[in-house]
């Protein structure tokens, strides 16, 4: 199983999360600021699903999540890192 990091960014509202191997995408990166820019992309739009998340943005490296002011991290990690894991068994990496 995949082994998901998550570490403090300057933005007291976002983390970044890592991977121990494997990436979160082939190549590029992809920015979205609400649900509907998020819809049709696997990741994005599970991230979007959880309430509280209000920003995603990803890298094959790294990915992050910005979450409203009024959200709790304790509460939102354990989802965000559910969402990736199962994102990640399904496309296999």
């Amino acid at each position: 199983m995949q082994q998901i990091h998550f570490a403090p960014t300057p933005n007291p509202d976002s983390l970044k999360f890592t991977l121990d191997e494997g990436s979160f995408a082939p190549s590029g990166m992809a920015a979205f600021n609400s649900p509907a820019e998020a819809e049709g992309h696997p990741l994005g739009q599970r991230l979007f699903a959880i309430p509280g998340v209000s920003n995603v943005f990803i890298l094959p490296q790294f990915l992050t999540v910005t979450k409203h002011p009024a959200a709790d991290w304790d509460q939102l990690i354990p989802e965000i890192e559910a969402v990736i894991a199962s994102v990640l068994e399904r496309d296999g990496r």
